[in-house]
C-alpha cells in the first residue's frame, strides 16, 4: 500500500502542473493552489479508496458517484498523463530546437496529455465498464453427440459483485443471459470482490440465472478473500440451488448421451486438483472443464479435455482499441489473456469479465455475456 501511496504521489506531479495552467490561464486568482489542492485530492484519497477495495462493504451509490468514481477518473488521467508526458518531455525540446525557437518546457503538452486523460478516463471508469455486449462464439469438438450438437452455454465470468460493481448491474448481465435462453449457465469464478458483505447480493444475482441444465459456478481467488476455505458462500450458493463444482464432475445427458462437466478450484490459493476433477469422467466422454485460471489449459489438454471455459485476466481491463487481443495489459502476466486458443483437439476461452478490480476502468475490453455454442466436428 506505501509503495503504491508513493508512486501515486510522483503520478500526480505532472498533473497538478496541469491544473495550475489551466487555472492560471482561467485567470483564477492564487491559481497555484489549485495545483496543490489537485496534488493534496490525489494523494489524501488514495488509501480510503485502496483500502475499500481491499475490505469491500456497502456505500451509499451517491458517495460512488460524488467520490469514488471521480476520484478514480483523476487517478487514471494522472497515470496516463504521466506516461505520455515522458515523452512529450522528451519530443518538445527536439522540436523547439528544429524549428530554432528557445527550448522551453512543455507545459502545455502536458496540460492537454491531462485534458485528454481526462476525457479517456471518464468514458472508461462511467461508460465502458457499464456498457456490456453479448459475445457469441461457436467451439468444435471432435466427438461430441448428435445429442449435444448445438448446445448453448451462457458463460458469465468475474463478476466483482460489490460497492464498484453493484447488484443493480449485475442484474442486467443476468437478464441478457436468461434472454439467450441457455441450456447451460456458468460462472468461472470471481463473484466477489473482497471481503464477505456482499455475498447475499452475489447468490441472489446468481441464483437468478436459468438454463435448462442450470447454473454451475467455479471458484476464483477472489472468492476466498476474506474467507479462506470459501464459506459461507459456498454454502448459500448451494442452499439457492447452483451447483459449485470445487475439484469435481457432473455429467449433463440428453437421453443416453453425456457430456463431462468438471471444475477446478482456484490455483492461488492451491485448492486446485485436476487429476481429481476428471477422475470420475467415463471413457471416451466429451469433457468441459471450468477453470478460473486459464494457466490450467496446458494441463487440461494433456488430459485430453475438450473445452476450458476461463477468465481471471479481464483482458487487462485496459487495451488498445480495436486491438484489444493484441495490446492488452493482462498480455504482461499471461500466455492467454482473452479469447480463443487451440492446443490440439482441445480448445480454451478466456472471458473478458464482467466486473472490474484495482482501478475501476476498462478501455478496449468490453465487459461480456458470451454464449458457448458446441458443435460436433
Amino acid at each position: 500500500m506505501w509503495i503504491l501511496l508513493g508512486f501515486t504521489a510522483l503520478f500526480q506531479i505532472l498533473p497538478s502542473l496541469a491544473i495550475a495552467h489551466v487555472a492560471s490561464r482561467l485567470s483564477l486568482p492564487r491559481a497555484s493552489l489549485f495545483g496543490v489542492a489537485a496534488f493534496v485530492y490525489g494523494v489524501a484519497l488514495f488509501m480510503g479508496r485502496m483500502r475499500s477495495r481491499i475490505n469491500d462493504v456497502p456505500r451509499s451509490p451517491i458517495l460512488v458517484a460524488l467520490v469514488d468514481e471521480p476520484y478514480f477518473i483523476h487517478w487514471c488521467a494522472s497515470f496516463f498523463t504521466t506516461l505520455v508526458s515522458l515523452f512529450v518531455m522528451v519530443l518538445s525540446p527536439i522540436v523547439d530546437l528544429a524549428r530554432g525557437a528557445p527550448v522551453a518546457f512543455p507545459l502545455d503538452g502536458i496540460t492537454a496529455a491531462y485534458l485528454a486523460g481526462l476525457a479517456i478516463s471518464f468514458y472508461g471508469v462511467v461508460i465502458r465498464r457499464r456498457a456490456f455486449v453479448v459475445r457469441r462464439v461457436t467451439v468444435a469438438i471432435e466427438n461430441l453427440d448428435d445429442a449435444f450438437d448445438g448446445y448453448r452455454i451462457a458463460h458469465l465470468s468475474d463478476l466483482h459483485i460489490g460497492a464498484l460493481t453493484p447488484k443493480s448491474l449485475a442484474s442486467r448481465w443476468v437478464r441478457a443471459a436468461n434472454a439467450l435462453a441457455p441450456d447451460l449457465a456458468v460462472v468461472t469464478g470471481d463473484l466477489v470482490t473482497s471481503g464477505t458483505a456482499f455475498y447475499g447480493d452475489i447468490v441472489e444475482t446468481v441464483a437468478s440465472l436459468r438454463a435448462t441444465d442450470g447454473a454451475v459456478v467455479s471458484m476464483g481467488n477472489h472468492d476466498y478473500f476474506g474467507a479462506d476455505d470459501g464459506e459461507p458462500l459456498v454454502s448459500l450458493l448451494r442452499e439457492a440451488g447452483v451447483r459449485v463444482l470445487r475439484n469435481e464432475g457432473d455429467l449433463l445427458k440428453r437421453g443416453d448421451k453425456s457430456v463431462y462437466l468438471a471444475a477446478i478450484d482456484d490455483t492461488w490459493t492451491r485448492k486446485n486438483d485436476l487429476p481429481a476433477a476428471l477422475e470420475n469422467r467415463p471413457d471416451g466422454t466429451p469433457t468441459i472443464l471450468l477453470s478460473h485460471d486459464p494457466d490450467e489449459f496446458r494441463a487440461a489438454a494433456k488430459r485430453g479435455v475438450d473445452l476450458v471455459l476461463s477468465g481471471h485476466t479481464h483482458g487487462g481491463q485496459v487495451a488498445v482499441p480495436f486491438f484489444g487481443r493484441e495490446w492488452n495489459l493482462s498480455r504482461l502476466s499471461h500466455h492467454h489473456h482473452i479469447g480463443i486458443y487451440r492446443r490440439g483437439k482441445s480448445t480454451l476461452y478466456v472471458h473478458p469479465g464482467l466486473g472490474t478490480t484495482g482501478p475501476p476502468i476498462r478501455i478496449g475490453v468490453a465487459p461480456a455475456v458470451v454464449e458457448i455454442t458446441l458443435r460436433k466436428a
